[in-house]
């Protein structure tokens, strides 16, 4: 009985540290009320619910305990259905996807926000500096290394320097990966 006990009292203990952590996301709403109180960079994941490496990403990258302990602390993440039905207010414009079809499997209308970020494909990471303003989309998926690049390239201002291919080839040559790989 003692050894029961015991067990159960070592598996409650440990049950908060088994709790997966997660990234926080909120919508680009949110994430630009919050920055008037506590500016932070925006970090966007514009995804489809069609998207195949769009699911890749959650399930691999954003689910590794460095990355979601870096972009919490560093970003206000933005989880943003590129053909959804959203409605974004940025730069004193209201953005929505006015062709969204509900009865529609599959891909659907591109929202008027993914336009206006000139986003290519999916999904696509997108950066945004404290001030709201955007830096910039990274198409395609991206391990938890491949991310941690980006995202310590945009938190330094790194990118700032970076200003031609071969610059880039370079940061990437010598970026020391940190996080792990896998959790």
């Amino acid at each position: 009985m003692k050894k029961i006990i015991l067990s159960l009292i070592i598996l409650l203990l440990a049950t908060p540290a088994l709790v997966a952590q997660e990234i926080k996301w909120m919508t680009m709403n949110e994430a630009l009320e919050a920055q008037k109180k506590k500016p932070k960079k925006i970090f966007l994941d514009a995804y489809t619910t069609w998207c195949g490496p769009c699911k890749m990403l959650d399930k691999n990258t954003f689910s590794n305990e460095d990355v979601i302990e870096y972009v919490n602390k560093n970003y206000y993440p933005v989880k943003f259905n590129a053909e959804g039905t959203e409605e974004v207010n940025y730069r004193g414009m209201t953005f929505k996807n006015p062709n969204y079809d509900p009865n529609r499997r599959g891909r659907n209308s591109q929202h008027d926000f993914a336009r206006a970020m000139k986003i290519t494909g999916y999904p696509s990471l997108v950066f945004f500096d404290e001030k709201g303003d955007l830096i910039g989309p990274i198409p395609g998926y991206r391990t938890p290394h491949q991310l941690e690049l980006f995202l310590k390239m945009f938190v330094g201002e790194d990118y700032k320097d970076i200003t031609s291919p071969e610059a880039f080839q370079s940061y990437s040559e010598g970026f020391n990966n940190e996080f792990a790989v896998s959790n």
